[in-house]
């Protein structure tokens, strides 16, 4: 049976048919696209899950990554972070990385105390630290799995239900949840 492609009326459709095969093509169709990207994110996230910890640079990094091709966006971003004092940084961050499994909304609230840091910034910190457990919170991610985004996507509760449909999708393939979301991005990205 030939597979049909997606576009916005049948997207929710391809997320539930599509199988451990077709995550693990697009995410590496996205490792390819975005391969500077890709590379940034394992050097983060092993310096994250080595150290425990997280640097004001590192945060600076974080927001480099998210905002690489909007540098007004990236500018603004920058000075607000840069406000945090080291300090603050690392002990939040060594914080939220030495937390049990399981306080996802504990740990975005904790990141989020520190300043220039939304919900969006706290998923890439948090899916750099555990990639296995977290994903990029974007609406490419959340409209194939659940539809239409409302006005007030991006906070931490929306993220949660983000992470739920990903690592409902990533158990039942037994992948990690950011290889979901990739796929997922890079398909939404292509398709539209």
């Amino acid at each position: 049976m030939k597979k049909q492609k997606c576009n916005c009326l049948n997207i929710v459709w391809c997320v539930l048919n599509l199988d451990k095969a077709d995550y693990l093509l697009w995410s590496r169709k996205y490792d390819k696209a975005y391969g500077f990207l890709a590379q940034r994110e394992r050097e983060l996230g092993a310096r994250f899950r080595k150290n425990k910890v997280m640097t004001k640079s590192d945060l600076v990094g974080v927001v480099e990554w998210l905002f690489r091709g909007e540098s007004d966006k990236k500018t603004r971003a920058i000075a607000l972070v840069s406000r945090n004092s080291d300090e603050l940084v690392e002990r939040v961050s060594s914080q939220v990385f030495n937390l049990p499994e399981g306080n996802d909304l504990y740990r975005m609230n904790c990141l989020a105390t520190l300043e220039g840091v939304n919900p969006v910034i706290a998923s890439v910190v948090l899916m750099f630290f555990d990639p296995k457990n977290y994903g990029f919170f974007d609406v490419r991610v959340w409209k194939p799995f659940l539809g239409n985004a409302p006005s007030n996507l991006l906070t931490a509760m929306n993220y949660q239900t983000l992470l739920l449909s990903l690592r409902k999708a990533a158990n039942k393939h037994n992948l990690d949840v950011r290889i979901i979301d990739k796929a997922i991005y890079k398909r939404s990205i292509d398709d539209s």
